[in-house]
């Protein structure tokens, strides 16, 4: 009570001073804002000044009529760290609400546009396991528009709403060295057949540009007979490289695949033992075509299982996107083509292994 009432004499006293006729106004209200000042810094306080809401009130209506060059000579209470703080305090203020979800209608940054979205989206559903960098790197090769995968990522999050039961698929170091064209890596997997016959599929990729040179089928156990009946199926109709590369299974320890190896003048290089990220290509490539195909496409036999791995090979070599190519196909890394790009507001779709994949195309 005895501050407003201070407070209020002080406010009187500056009235009638300044509504005097003759008196100097400016010079009258320096002198209150120091008393005021000084009484504020007599009272009890331990480091800052004991402000009040009615110093403030004060303080704030003595300063309109004090002359601005004059105002920073009778401030004391006031120091300049104090207005670099509020100064901060007013830019934090400023992007709070700038950048506020109330308050979206702000200008900033536009995003991708509703063409775009649409087609991440649309791509997102036709083929569910594939992630943002592979729909970054279709969207740039079938549009001609680059697209950081992270945007993708944001669009996929906010818009993309996944049906349950749809599995992931984890990424692969890689591994160092390779020679264009005269390095392959062979190895072997099984899988069953709708009747329950076990099938073993010798899968030849080319180290180079990661493409899939062939598959050999047989039915049953494994031999060295075989093993060289699988692989001349799988390499038929190319040229043999210099250099295979295979793991330490005792399969590829028979007298009759060293013997076709020399035939053909082929040097085997053999993984570090018991390391399989020492054959990481054919490796994760064995677990891509499980997950995105065999896992989903029965088969009868040998020759339904041929057919579907070839309508694969296909897909895999021409239309699928790899990181490491920088977005190419694995067919097409290292060949100068050109790559015909599509308009977001009118292209079509391309099917394939039966509408199991779908990939955008010019319409």
């Amino acid at each position: 009570m005895k501050a407003i009432s201070t407070l209020l004499v002080q406010l009187i006293n500056l009235v009638m001073r300044l509504l005097r006729p003759g008196g100097t106004r400016s010079v009258i209200a320096e002198n209150l804002l120091l008393r005021h000042q000084l009484a504020v810094l007599n009272r009890n306080r331990k480091r800052a000044p004991n402000l009040q809401l009615s110093d403030r009130v004060a303080l704030g209506l003595i300063s309109q009529w004090i002359n601005p060059h004059r105002l920073r000579s009778v401030a004391i209470i006031v120091q300049p760290a104090t207005i670099l703080k509020f100064h901060r305090a007013l830019v934090r203020r400023k992007y709070q609400r700038l950048f506020n979800a109330k308050n979206r209608n702000k200008p900033g940054p536009s995003g991708p546009s509703k063409e775009l979205i649409e087609a991440i989206v649309e791509i997102k559903q036709r083929n569910p396991r594939f992630g943002s960098p592979r729909i970054a790197d279709i969207i740039t090769l079938r549009f001609g528009m680059p697209i950081n995968k992270d945007v993708v990522r944001r669009v996929l999050t906010k818009y993309y709403k996944p049906h349950p039961g749809h599995p992931g698929g984890p990424s692969w170091l890689t591994f160092i060295g390779h020679c264009r064209d005269s390095l392959w890596s062979v190895d072997l997997f099984r899988c069953e057949s709708l009747t329950l016959n076990s099938y073993w599929i010798l899968v030849v990729m080319d180290q180079f540009s990661r493409s899939i040179v062939g598959f050999g089928i047989h039915r049953g156990n494994v031999d060295g007979i075989a093993l060289c009946r699988m692989f001349n199926q799988a390499s038929s109709g190319k040229d043999p490289p210099h250099y295979i590369s295979t793991d330490n299974d005792p399969l590829f320890q028979f007298h009759r695949w060293q013997a076709n190896l020399r035939v053909l003048e082929v040097e085997e290089i053999k993984s570090v033992p018991f390391t399989p990220i020492s054959h990481p290509f054919v490796e994760r490539l064995i677990g891509t075509i499980r997950r995105e195909y065999l896992d989903l496409v029965p088969f009868w036999n040998s020759l339904d299982l041929q057919r579907k791995l070839n309508l694969y090979k296909d897909f895999y070599n021409e239309h699928r996107t790899h990181s490491y190519l920088d977005g190419l196909p694995p067919g097409k890394y290292g060949r100068s083509t050109t790559n015909l790009t599509a308009d977001l507001a009118n292209f079509s779709w391309k099917f394939h292994c039966n509408g199991l994949f779908q990939t955008p195309i010019p319409a």
